[in-house]
């Protein structure tokens, strides 16, 4: 069993309160939730308004397909005009 996991620090540009926040913060995991079979979730910076840190994991039996998955979903929140992706840690397992 292979487990990929990455977490990443985002900037949110048009964020003016936690509120905007929450929305387009959900709206992408919303999105990713439903094309790629990943589980995510925000899991730091709740409390800050123009940033996040989210992290998502996959399962799978190969290290390529798991790197394929995280690149997918890298890519995918990267074309996002929203958001700036600052920083991203990846690990397989």
């Amino acid at each position: 069993m292979i487990v990929g996991v990455c977490t990443l620090k985002i900037n949110i540009y048009e964020s003016n309160s936690l509120k905007d926040k929450r929305h387009i913060v959900k709206s992408i995991i919303g999105k990713i939730q439903s094309r790629f079979n990943v589980s995510i979730a925000e899991v730091g910076l709740n409390d800050t308004w123009r940033a996040s840190i989210i992290g998502f994991a996959c399962v799978t039996n190969d290290t390529n397909h798991a790197n394929q998955i995280i690149s997918n979903v890298l890519n995918f929140i990267d074309g996002d005009s929203r958001i700036e992706i600052v920083d991203y840690n990846i690990e397989i397992m």
